[in-house]
């Protein structure tokens, strides 16, 4: 009951959480808290049904609750129970749904509605042991001869989840009555829980008085092996006699040998770099002599350095077989940067020394501002000099990056400094047909001595190779054999997103190139799905995500999925070779003026309402009644209807008439910039739309021009100029045709006059005005139409930024911010599965 009226959980729950009851809110929220972190136990009732109860706590929480109920409001009700009462209906209510049920395949603890469950309560009752009394049990290993008898015992006791420090033996529990009268049956309880997971305590349940259990050699080398981690997951901890030594640990050692001076050939060779395994005690290398003893040990416990130490199983297999399989340089490299590697499933630290460890310094230094190269006609920027003082790094170790500042950011210019850094041959660009142009006329102003062809259309040569050649990704992908005949000095994949299909046959020609150093380009490394990214990075650094399927079982599906841990994980991995810098972190591009961008609802016309709700009926219906690859084409027919919808039915319809709320508040928006002197970029994903919008400002006498995909090149340089030079106001623009290689600072307002499934596409047209050169403030306007599709595509666009943020995060700082420890934890180069 909530202020006087009788509500269910579901409904009275926010009404808790808002309400003016400090205690009740509280509550709710504690209740909250215990089913998010699965604080959950399966129940049968009294009446036989199936419940969830809230638990097992912790004995924090135990105690935070008891002092939760001390505070109840006075009641005729008793506070503790009260509270139980409350929170297990909580428990019992938020996990059951419709859908839980189908994705359960049981309508047991799933359906909204109690279900029979009088044959498990037996089961739920051993699950629950020690709930209700408020107890746990634990086993306290003594050796009461000393460790040369040989003789264990195991000592049950018992803990107060309520009060931590009270302890007792099962045996004074037995004879005392201590923690109340289900204590007894509740230490029954958890032996036979534990009894399913280690039989060795089956004789406990048999006793009288289950109070302690003799342990044979045997026993106690399965405990430490294996039983004690299984008792600990079943409630059960195992502590050890105080008089044995510390832990004793493994790790692996890469043994480098001699420095190999020349480590792109090293990298690229095939030497093999002895791997071995390194036990220590207490932190203290183990020397052979000790390791001989633990390998030869039958004991659970062998003394070493005048202490006892127990014996892992799988320790002493480690002295015993020390030696662990070589590993190639990539290999090394990997393991020695990360600190990590996988044996047999287990992950194990990694140590080196001499000249390895010297390198994985080099690499966890931050990058400093390299010194401009000769040559170069460009005053760099520091965050420039630094990325080329990076990118100088990586390449000069025979390996690759990607280099993924926001666009206009000056990617171009820094490509060009690395290529007269490196004087290391030729460089071969590949980029998208539009951008040729663009990478001519920046390398003839940059590096006027350097020599710059393409080979594309007509012109095909590669005689006398030197400076750049520049050529297209469709060029590449028909005509692959001459360019994949020369090994290059550096391969640069420039809008490297045009390959992030690792099965398309534009990425895999791009595989066949040789070269020294692959760079990869890019202002969106994330478009749609992580995969993207690891097709850009496993051709820059093959092998250092692993095969495309272990990077999704690793890394994709736990980040997609939400996983905070894993995003985090994934970023310090990337970071030695990936360089991400964004406009708005401290220090880049100052002189950028701010942007500020605005979602702008906007409601639906009453023709645009109509024709909305009567799409919805119609294909609804359709999808209903088909699967497989056909309903999948007519939801993607269903959301193209109704964005279209959205912008105007003309659209839809194909034929003129009808109000679209969109286009008048457009009209609203250019009346104010134009008036002001602004000027606009209106993009929308529909060439339709955009002809529709010209024709509709033709008509109130407003200057515009259109660009799409089937402009011609020379009509499209036409139209840059005149827009940059204020011919022109609003410059209607096809996202997809005009999202890359424009330079349109003149403007100062972008709209987004439809929303792209992609906020990385979006992005990229918005910084076709956003870019170095730009002296005014930016305003970005997205129309959105209220209560439709568009408003999911809204928050679709949200949750891939979340996703792009995670794991790009950090931007400069990713590798100015890193110790030695850090990036050791990061990086690991593993060889392609």
């Amino acid at each position: 009951m909530v202020d006087g009226r009788d509500l269910s959980i579901v409904d009275g729950l926010p009404e808790l959480l808002g309400g003016a009851d400090a205690f009740w809110a509280t509550a709710a929220q504690a209740a909250l808290r215990l089913v998010a972190a699965g604080r959950l136990l399966p129940g049968v009732t009294d009446a036989g049904h199936d419940a969830w109860r809230a638990g097992p706590f912790e004995p924090a929480e135990a105690a935070w609750l008891r002092d939760l109920a001390a505070a109840m409001p006075p009641d005729e009700r008793a506070p503790g129970p009260l509270l139980r009462a409350f929170l297990d209906a909580v428990a019992d209510t938020l996990p059951r749904t419709p859908a839980a049920a189908k994705a359960a395949g049981t309508r047991l603890f799933a359906a909204t509605a109690p279900q029979r469950a009088d044959s498990l309560r037996d089961w739920a009752g051993e699950l629950a042991a020690g709930l209700d009394s408020g107890v746990r049990v634990s086993l306290r290993v003594e050796v009461p001869e000393g460790f040369d008898a040989g003789r264990f015992h195991a000592v049950v006791q018992v803990h107060s989840l309520a009060e931590p420090g009270q302890v007792a033996d099962a045996a004074q529990l037995w004879e005392t009555g201590r923690f109340g009268p289900r204590a007894r049956i509740d230490v029954v309880l958890a032996l036979r829980r534990g009894a399913q997971v280690w039989p060795a305590l089956g004789p406990l349940l048999t006793s009288a008085v289950p109070d302690a259990l003799a342990l044979g050699e045997d026993d106690v080398t399965e405990l430490v092996a294996s039983a004690a981690p299984r008792l600990a997951a079943a409630g059960i901890d195992v502590h050890w006699p105080a008089e044995l030594a510390g832990a004793m640990t493994a790790r692996a050692v890469v043994r480098g040998g001699d420095d190999p001076g020349d480590l792109p050939s090293f990298f690229g060779g095939g030497r093999a770099l002895q791997f071995d395994w390194q036990l220590a005690l207490g932190g203290e290398v183990l020397t052979e002599a000790e390791l001989d003893a633990l390998a030869e040990a039958r004991r659970p416990v062998v003394r070493l350095r005048d202490r006892w130490v127990l014996v892992d199983p799988a320790l002493a297999a480690k002295a015993r077989e020390r030696t662990l399989k070589p590993l190639n340089p990539v290999d090394a490299l990997g393991v020695v940067l990360s600190g990590t590697t996988e044996v047999d499933g287990e992950a194990i630290e990694v140590v080196t020394d001499g000249w390895l460890a010297r390198l994985r310094e080099r690499l966890s230094a931050p990058p400093q501002p390299q010194a401009p190269p000769p040559g170069l006609a460009a005053q760099l920027r520091d965050y420039q000099l630094r990325g080329l003082q990076w990118l100088a790094t990586v390449t000069g170790l025979g390996l690759g990056g990607c280099l993924a500042d926001d666009m206009g950011l000056g990617k171009t210019v820094t490509l060009i400094a690395l290529h007269l850094h490196r004087a290391a041959g030729a460089t071969l660009v590949v980029c998208p047909a539009s951008l040729l142009g663009n990478w001519e006329r920046e390398i003839r102003r940059f590096a006027p001595d350097v020599p710059v062809r393409r080979f594309h259309g007509s012109a095909r040569s590669l005689e006398d190779l030197d400076g750049f050649v520049l050529t297209t990704y469709g060029t590449l992908r028909t005509d692959p054999a001459p360019l994949a005949g020369v090994r290059w000095g550096l391969l640069v994949a420039d809008e490297a997103q045009h390959v992030k299909n690792h099965r398309s046959g534009t990425a895999k020609a791009l595989r066949l190139v040789p070269a020294a150093a692959r760079v990869a380009l890019t202002g969106t490394p994330v478009e749609n799905t992580l995969s993207e990214l690891w097709a850009i990075l496993d051709w820059t650094a093959p092998g250092l995500l692993g095969s495309l399927s272990e990077f999704r079982a690793r890394w994709a599906r736990p980040i997609e999925a939400g996983d905070p841990g894993a995003a985090e994980r994934l970023a310090r991995l990337l970071r030695p070779f990936l360089l991400r810098r964004r406009k708005s972190d401290p220090g880049i591009a100052p002189e950028l003026p701010p942007k500020t961008e605005t979602d702008r609802p906007v409601g639906l016309s009453a023709d645009q309402v109509a024709l909305y709700e009567a799409v919805v009926r119609e294909m609804m219906a359709g999808i209903a009644a088909s699967d497989g690859m056909a309903r999948r084409g007519r939801i993607v027919k269903l959301l193209t209807a109704l964005k279209q919808i959205c912008n105007h039915p003309a659209q839809y319809l194909k034929e003129p008439g009808g109000r679209s709320g969109k286009v008048e508040l457009l009209d609203e928006l250019l009346d104010t910039i134009l008036a002001e002197g602004g000027a606009v970029l209106v993009f929308t994903q529909y060439v339709a739309m955009a002809r529709l919008l010209e024709r509709h400002l033709a008509g109130r006498g407003i200057a515009t021009q259109l660009l799409h995909g089937g402009t011609p090149v020379a009509r499209r340089d036409d139209l840059v100029r005149r827009f940059q030079d204020g011919e022109v106001p609003v410059f209607l623009l096809s996202l997809k045709a005009a999202g890359t290689g424009l330079n349109l600072t003149r403007a100062d307002h972008v709209v987004h006059f439809d929303r792209w499934w992609n906020p990385a596409v979006e992005d990229q047209a918005t910084d076709r005005a956003y870019r170095i050169g730009q002296t005014r403030p930016v305003q970005v306007h997205r129309l959105v139409a209220e209560g439709t599709v568009e408003d999911r595509i809204a928050a679709m666009l949200r949750e891939k930024r979340a996703l792009a943020e995670a794991v790009l995060a950090g931007g400069e700082a990713a590798l100015t911010e890193l110790s030695d420890t850090e990036l050791a934890e990061l990086v690991e180069l593993r060889s392609r599965g």
